[in-house]
């Protein structure tokens, strides 16, 4: 679909800098663009590619000064990430939407079934469940008894919720998801083994979340373990039992959260964090990747980092320190061997 620089500043609100009539027909990276193509700079760190870059149409904030000439047309907008993203849905909804109930899926006969859905062969859906209007159910899903599913969701290939779990409305849950699985509880025997601890609860997951591929969240021990509206989580992410995380929350790939752990509100959590368990994690908190969290973080005015995590900037300041302790060593060792031999001249 052929679109000019003209319309799409009207549809983003945006102000044009060039040619208005120039037009495009797919979206490119800044510094992979080509003629005909729409690209953007959000990241300082791109802006070198603005001046060399063969795109047509650059969405830049406006607030970008240009340290030389660009042959591309600008459009300015409040916010090009976001006006990236939300071209970016416009294009996805264009695409031809998936329907009808494949003739190889297994439905108990109780279960209850919205309107204009789509699942694909080999899935199966179990006692008394609910699947609500426009929901997209690809091939090779489990879903238990009891589940609870809302409208509008996307559950993509090889996805199991379990029994008695709630989905909210919106939610988008990536290939390979687990929901509901039993949390990590084993009570220690006289005997040396241990003594499996039944996980009767369940998982509810609020409206707007999307879940990365692979990813598992498993059921309380008693109560819920909780995803409120709103929470990304990225792939390959365990959420273990009773664990709560807040409304629009983020979290990045191969991070750990250990039971009964409350993540607040609007946190943002960087790849490969370790969250001990039974821990409270303020609203807003920043953590940086491959951070270790052992007790509870309150101050969201500073991110934090290392293990076990610190302020950040302490964190930098004591990384130099780290660098140097080979050398710091040998001094130490030096000094204290010319320590010795001043005692020995003393006496």
């Amino acid at each position: 679909m052929e679109i000019t620089a003209k319309q799409l500043a009207s549809y983003l609100s945006g102000e044009i800098e060039g040619n208005p009539d120039v037009s495009v027909n797919n979206i490119s990276k800044i510094e992979e663009g080509q003629p005909g193509t729409l690209t953007f700079l959000a990241n300082p760190k791109y802006a070198p590619y603005i001046y060399t870059t063969k795109a047509s149409i650059i969405l830049v904030n406006k607030d970008f000064i240009p340290e030389q000439a660009i042959n591309a047309t600008l459009i300015r907008v409040e916010n090009a990430y976001q006006c990236l993203a939300q071209l970016l849905t416009l294009i996805n909804q264009s695409k031809p939407r998936k329907s009808g109930i494949g003739s190889l899926v297994s439905i108990d006969s109780t279960a209850v079934l919205g309107e204009n859905l789509y699942v694909g062969n080999f899935t199966c859906i179990g006692k008394n469940s609910k699947i609500g209007n426009d929901t997209q159910i690809y091939p090779h899903v489990y879903i238990g008894d009891q589940v609870k599913i809302g409208v509008n969701c996307i559950l993509y290939p090889g996805i199991k919720i379990y029994d008695g779990c709630i989905i909210g409305n919106n939610c988008i849950l990536q290939a390979g998801v687990i929901i509901g699985g039993d949390g990590f509880g084993f009570a220690p025997k006289e005997t040396g083994d241990y003594q499996k601890i039944p996980q009767i609860g369940n998982v509810i997951i609020e409206d707007n979340v999307e879940i990365g591929a692979n990813t598992t969240v498993d059921r309380a021990t008693m109560g819920s373990t909780i995803i409120h509206r709103g929470v990304k989580l990225d792939n390959l992410i365990q959420v273990a039992h009773n664990v709560e995380v807040g409304e629009n929350t983020v979290i990045a790939a191969q991070t750990g959260i250990a039971g009964s752990t409350k993540i607040g509100k609007n946190c943002m959590v960087g790849g490969q964090v370790g969250f001990a368990g039974h821990i409270h994690i303020a609203d807003g908190i920043k953590i940086g990747a491959q951070s270790g969290i052992s007790n509870n973080l309150t101050d969201h005015s500073t991110p934090y980092l290392g293990y076990p995590a610190i302020p950040a900037r302490q964190f930098a300041r004591a990384s130099v320190v780290y660098k140097n302790l080979p050398e710091l060593s040998f001094e130490v060792s030096k000094l204290r061997k010319e320590m010795e031999e001043l005692k020995k001249n003393i006496k």
